[in-house]
């Protein structure tokens, strides 16, 4: 006997595969951040309002070695005091992420006041602890920029990164060699460096000039 079978249309219908669905899609950041980097005198501002928050003089120390320094932000947070000599030649130890070059860094007068002040009311090894005393976690120092960034008026979200990125273009646009700033950033591979040159003014210094 052969069966007979026919097809059911179903009563309920959750959703159908012929309607093409719209998945939101994060911005991009160039729609989110006009550039990834700041200028000189943006990171100043962000440094003075840091001066003004709960932990004033902590998170603008941070800002200030987060940007002399190119640190990334998990370099940031492991920044230990083993790391900073505050002898006649005061010297950062410059340990890298992402398998980076390390590197020993000079330590500048405002710098060094700045971190020997800020040693006075830490206890732990860490550089910069947070209110617990623990480590910064990078979402922590994340959010921490983007606060400060807010209330300095920017009007594009700040992250710490571009702190790492405005270290690189202030040291092109000063005119420094492409392969000093690599070792500076500890970039193992030099097409990493070459985009702050290649933004650099100092290319064009020359021009039109009789």
């Amino acid at each position: 006997m052969t069966a007979h079978l026919h097809l059911v249309r179903p009563n309920n219908e959750n959703r159908s595969v012929g309607v093409e669905r719209r998945i939101p899609t994060r911005s991009n950041n160039r729609e989110l951040r006009p550039r990834e980097y700041l200028t000189p005198s943006e990171v100043e501002k962000l440094i003075s309002a840091a001066r003004k928050g709960r932990y004033g003089h902590r998170d603008a120390t941070l800002i200030l070695v987060a940007y002399r320094h190119g640190l990334r932000a998990v370099e940031l947070c492991d920044l230990e005091w083993s790391q900073a000599e505050f002898d006649r030649a005061a010297t950062l130890h410059v340990r890298r992420a992402k398998n980076g070059k390390p590197a020993a860094h000079p330590i500048r007068g405002d710098e060094l006041r700045a971190l020997r002040e800020l040693q006075r009311h830490t206890s732990g090894g860490y550089i910069f602890e947070t209110e617990r005393g623990t480590p910064f976690t990078t979402d922590a120092v994340n959010r921490l920029i983007k606060r400060i960034g807010e209330r300095a008026g920017f009007p594009f979200k700040v992250h710490v990164h571009m702190l790492r990125h405005a270290c690189g273009y202030a040291l092109a646009n000063a005119g420094h060699d492409t392969r000093a700033i690599q070792d500076w950033l500890g970039h193992r591979a030099i097409q990493h460096t070459a985009r702050y040159t290649e933004l650099s003014q100092e290319r064009f210094k020359d021009f039109w000039r009789t």
